[in-house]
C-alpha cells in the first residue's frame, strides 16, 4: 500500500526529501573559538563562557584562529587543563588557523602554551554531550584528528557557524541517491 503511494510521487520529489532528511542528520557546525576576537589574551575574552553558550556534537568542527607568532593550541589533559601544565601535550597546533573535527564524546581540554596565557583565561574546555546511553563509552581526547589549514569564511560577529558536510552523511547521501536511481 505504502508502495502506491510512492509510485504517484515523481522521483526527483522524492529524492530531495530523503536529501533534505540526511542533510539535517549529517551536517556539523563549524565553530571558531571566541566568535570574532579568535584565540588570544587580548579583549578579555571568557571562553568558558563562550563554549557555555554551545550545543557540541560528534562531527562538529573547533575552530582556533590566532597570531602563531604569539599564540598556539595545545590539546591536553583534564589535570593540564586545570593547572595549565603544558609540559606533556596531548597534541600541539601551530599554524594559526588550526581545525580540530570533533570525534567523541566527553571533555575535550585546549589551552595557549604560552607562558602566561593560560593562566590569564586562554583555555577552553569543549565538552560534548552523549545523546543516548547507548554510545561506546570512548571518551579518549586522542580521537580528536587534526585537518590542519582547512579554508573556513571569516564569520561575522554575531555568527560564527557554517554547514559541512561529514563523510557518513556524504557517503549516505550517494548512496541513496543511487539507490533511488535504480529502484
Amino acid at each position: 500500500m505504502a508502495f502506491c503511494i510512492l509510485e504517484n510521487i515523481p522521483k526527483m520529489t522524492l529524492l530531495f526529501l530523503i536529501l533534505a532528511c540526511f542533510m539535517q542528520l549529517c551536517f556539523g557546525v563549524v565553530y571558531k573559538v571566541g566568535e570574532s576576537a579568535g584565540w588570544t589574551t587580548i579583549g578579555n575574552v571568557d571562553y568558558k563562557q563562550w563554549a557555555a553558550t554551545k550545543t557540541f556534537q560528534l562531527g562538529d568542527v573547533i575552530v582556533f584562529q590566532y597570531s602563531p607568532q604569539f599564540h598556539n593550541v595545545m590539546q591536553v589533559t583534564h589535570a593540564e587543563y586545570q593547572s595549565c601544565n603544558a609540559s606533556a601535550p596531548i597534541a600541539t597546533h601551530t599554524t594559526g588557523k588550526d581545525s580540530i573535527t570533533i570525534t567523541a564524546h566527553g571533555h575535550h581540554f585546549f589551552l595557549c602554551g604560552v607562558p602566561g596565557h593560560c593562566q590569564a583565561g586562554q583555555k577552553v574546555d569543549i565538552n560534548v554531550l552523549r545523546v543516548s546511553s547507548s554510545v561506546s563509552p570512548s571518551q579518549s581526547p586522542s580521537s580528536l584528528s587534526h585537518i590542519p589549514a582547512v579554508a573556513v569564511p571569516a564569520p561575522s560577529p554575531s555568527h560564527a557557524s557554517y554547514w559541512l558536510p561529514s563523510k557518513t552523511g556524504v557517503v549516505l547521501a550517494v548512496a541513496l541517491v543511487l539507490l533511488v536511481s535504480f529502484a
